[in-house]
């Protein structure tokens, strides 16, 4: 079964009296250079264990299982469970989860399924769980690299650099957990149903070592004020959060002492700008 031929996929929904969720974001692919792309994208080898969320169907199961010693698809669909049972017969090195990624412990999950082997995560996310599914895996330190399709403009917020209109505290925490690369694009018209929007294929690549020598908590504390209101010049929103401990002309010496100029606004800023920003607010 050629599980990006649009016939045969509807085929096999009607079979399973599957009907799409809009609230789950399921879009299916239907060109097969997609998922090729994607799980060569991961740099797979036998020695690697693969996380995948929501499988879908399984198109891009099946390209992880046939480069990869062993996947573990994370599905939320139950309706989806005997479908995948079908379309993964094949695949003898994959075990379907049913559950919800979120919800999971990852540590449980990846000593469980991949004992021995170097963990990767590859996924086609559905839109509305990008951002906080991607927290989860930077934040977790588990995975060797995470390559995942997501929308588009999440994809460029991700790899923004210093003076994008796209880069916004998202950008920074990801770039401090990971090397950041936008691989391909993905239009519409390569799923079923066809969303409104382009897709994008990024690769993170966990760092050994954050690349600013900062307090965490103080400095992604100084990220988020500086993108609350991202109209504002850093000057202001700084002023508008930390305002009880310093006057505004503390601030602007502040900034004068960083390098900064009192206009600037916080998409200008690299991760050693603010986290030389960060050890000077620290330091007063």
């Amino acid at each position: 079964m050629n599980l990006t031929n649009p016939n045969h996929i509807r085929a096999l929904l009607t079979r399973h009296g599957f009907r799409f969720s809009k609230s789950m974001g399921q879009n299916f692919l239907i060109e097969d250079w997609v998922p090729q792309q994607i799980a060569d994208a991961a740099g797979l080898s036998e020695d690697c264990g693969v996380l995948e969320i929501g499988p879908g169907i399984g198109p891009l199961t099946v390209q992880l299982a046939r480069r990869a010693g062993k996947v573990a698809a994370v599905e939320l669909d139950r309706s989806l469970l005997p479908i995948l049972e079908e379309t993964l017969a094949d695949c003898p090195n994959t075990q379907v989860i049913p559950g919800d990624v979120m919800k999971l412990d990852l540590n449980e999950l990846v000593a469980e399924q991949f004992p021995g082997l170097m963990v990767k995560a590859c996924a086609n996310l559905p839109y509305n769980i990008t951002t906080p599914v991607i927290t989860k895996l930077l934040e977790s330190r588990l995975f060797v690299s995470i390559t995942v399709m997501i929308q588009r403009e999440v994809a460029r917020r991700i790899c923004a650099s210093p003076d994008s209109p796209d880069r916004g505290a998202f950008s920074l925490f990801c770039q401090y957990h990971a090397r950041c690369e936008l691989l391909f694009d993905v239009g519409p018209e390569c799923f079923l149903p066809a969303p409104k929007v382009t897709s994008s294929v990024v690769r993170l690549t966990p760092l050994a070592a954050p690349p600013v020598d900062a307090d965490p908590e103080a400095l992604f504390a100084v990220i988020r004020s500086a993108f609350a209101q991202r109209r504002k010049t850093l000057l202001n929103a700084l002023s508008a959060v930390y305002g009880n401990r310093f006057s505004k002309d503390q601030l602007r010496q502040i900034l004068h002492e960083c390098g900064l100029p009192e206009s600037v606004r916080g998409e200008r800023l690299s991760l050693d700008e603010f986290s030389r920003l960060s050890k000077n607010l620290q330091s007063q």
